[in-house]
């Protein structure tokens, strides 16, 4: 059976199981594999811009005896994905720029998938914006801690939301109205980044870097704010 590292295994909980699968930059194909061989989803396509990934992929498809399950395709984003086939989307493991630019230049196509389960390796607030304002809702969060990286996901499916605060954006509402611990982890260490190079920059005079310090403050005061009133921090 397949095994996954903590972050792609975070990625496949976050499939509604029963739904028929796209996996779009799928790589080596261990996320359908997993979700297929355990019985999650019915069928998945496996999908990558580039012909190595694939070709990774279909050879661990047939090592795990799932070729009658998964297909393999080439294909740039949503491009060669014909909707009728699938119910949910994967994009994992690219910068945030790409993962807009899938649902974007294919946004009809998008709009009518019954779930997106997206995994941000940059931009997670544009991401987020981006979803916010196009007729997507977030209704599932995670963050995982791997090898000192911290990984962002979410589940969005089609329906109005309020808009978001900067806030929202950046660190995620249900990570933050979760009182998420690995969420609470990353915003006590990026608290500490800012304390360390604010504490460079004091040692400075200089005029020309008032504005970054005060960027700074701002930025460690609206973390405390959040650790304050979603983790019941106190300082």
């Amino acid at each position: 059976m397949m095994e996954l590292s903590k972050r792609l295994r975070a990625v496949a909980d976050l499939v509604t199981p029963g739904m028929r699968l796209a996996d779009v930059g799928t790589d080596h194909g261990y996320v359908p594999i997993y979700l297929v061989e355990r019985k999650l989803v019915p069928s998945a396509i496996a999908m990558d811009v580039n012909e190595g990934p694939l070709n990774r992929a279909r050879e661990n498809i047939r090592e795990h005896g799932l070729e009658e399950w998964i297909s393999t395709r080439l294909s740039d984003g949503l491009t060669n994905l014909k909707i009728e086939e699938t119910d949910s989307v994967i994009a994992a493991g690219m910068g945030g720029g790409l993962v807009i630019r899938i649902l974007s230049d294919q946004k009809e196509k998008a709009e009518r998938l019954r779930e997106i389960i997206l995994q941000p390796q940059s931009g997670i607030a544009k991401v987020r914006k981006y979803l916010n304002e196009n007729g997507w809702q977030i209704v599932e969060e995670d963050m995982v801690l791997e090898d000192g990286k911290y990984y962002p996901m979410m589940k969005a499916v089609r329906g109005e939301e309020e808009p978001y605060s900067e806030a929202e954006l950046e660190f995620g509402k249900l990570l933050l109205h979760k009182k998420h611990p690995v969420l609470k982890c990353y915003l006590e260490r990026e608290r500490r980044i800012a304390q360390n190079i604010l504490a460079g920059l004091e040692r400075q005079n200089q005029e020309r870097i008032r504005e970054r310090r005060e960027e700074l403050l701002h930025r460690i005061e609206e973390i405390e704010r959040l650790l304050r009133e979603y983790f019941g921090e106190a300082f």
